[in-house]
């Protein structure tokens, strides 16, 4: 069974930084697309940012050049730095592991980036 743990969000100003760590239990994480999805409220959940097992790296229109998603194999973690964060980033960040049919998600965490 897989399990993620989110954290890093937590409240910033406009032009602020923060970077989320996703914490994977399980053999199969290297193996795994792994993805940063955001949901705000009364909106649905959309994805930000993804990283397959080869590296490739896949980024919302809205986050290039802001956001940069990073996997650590070694410690079962991807991270997503966000930098240059807007008012309109605030959301729940969710982290999701594909593994093979598989889909798992975290609990989330909340980002909150004041104007």
């Amino acid at each position: 069974q897989v399990q993620l743990v989110e954290s890093g969000g937590g409240l910033v100003q406009a032009g602020g930084s923060l970077r989320l760590s996703c914490a994977a239990s399980g053999s199969s994480f290297g193996a795994s697309l792994m993805g940063w999805y955001r949901q705000a409220p009364g909106q649905q959940r959309d994805l930000v940012a993804a990283v397959a097992s080869d590296g490739s790296t896949n980024y919302a229109d809205s986050v290039k050049g802001r956001f940069t998603i990073a996997r650590d194999n070694a410690k079962n973690t991807v991270y997503l730095q966000m930098n240059s964060l807007k008012p309109e980033d605030t959301a729940v960040y969710y982290c999701k592991q594909r593994a093979g049919l598989l889909n798992y998600w975290g609990q989330g965490t909340q980002v909150t980036v004041s104007s």
